[in-house]
């Protein structure tokens, strides 16, 4: 991986067709997807339970750019190495789910992976100030973690700008995740950020077999987002 502001479009495969998740990834990156996004959720830290390492590394060969993996999970310590092993790109852990994130975000790195700090709607920019100096990217919810398709959340806009001001000329990625689409791209795209995870509004309207839609929706944040820089 190398670093760039650019704006980056990471398909959530939350949203894919979960019998043909290899072809799915596959296609999306066909389509334009810049990073692919694997949301991993415990039924403990959030009311849902998705994958493992185990379909992470299924997937792996599937992707032949960055996977990303978001782990919505609690403990999160002891499952640093397999998903690492699983062929992470990025491990994101969440500043809520335990007591010690600056260890767990050394673990991450010391797996070579790139660390991620999740934070969610009701926890505060200032959270991840003393922790820049060891993160690669943050990911900031724009929903309640757990399930897609949820509303965007647009107090969270202005967390973006916090960030980014904080962050200075770090290389850290400021990532978004929940409710991205044509709509609210340019919002936190003029905020700061430069992933932007996209769940429904990047898989709506296409399959494995007609993903040219896939192409179309990606194009569509991208130029929304793209434009608010202009």
């Amino acid at each position: 991986m190398t670093f760039d502001r650019r704006i980056k479009i990471a398909p959530s495969i939350l949203s894919a067709d979960f019998a043909n998740f290899g072809q799915e990834c596959r296609a999306v990156e066909d389509q334009g997807a810049d990073w692919v996004h694997v949301d991993v959720m415990d039924g403990h830290f959030v009311p849902n339970l998705t994958f493992g390492p185990a379909m992470c590394k299924a997937i792996r060969p599937h992707i032949r750019g960055v996977m990303d993996v978001h782990l919505m999970i609690a403990p999160v310590d002891p499952y640093i190495e397999a998903f690492a092993e699983a062929g992470s790109d990025i491990i994101t852990a969440h500043v809520e789910a335990g007591a010690h994130v600056h260890r767990t975000l050394q673990a991450i790195r010391g797996t070579g992976a790139r660390a991620g700090l999740a934070l969610n709607p009701g926890t505060p920019a200032e959270a991840a100030r003393p922790l820049l100096d060891d993160v690669d990217l943050i990911c900031v919810m724009t929903v309640n973690p757990g399930f897609g398709g949820q509303k965007f959340i647009h107090s969270q806009v202005e967390k973006v700008r916090e960030l980014r001001a904080m962050i200075g000329d770090r290389p850290v990625h400021i990532e978004i995740d929940g409710g991205v689409d044509p709509t609210t791209a340019p919002l936190v795209a003029a905020a700061g950020a430069d992933v932007l995870v996209a769940g429904s509004a990047v898989f709506r309207g296409g399959s494995v077999s007609n993903s040219a839609p896939y192409g179309e929706n990606i194009r569509a944040i991208r130029e929304a987002a793209e434009a608010a820089l202009r």
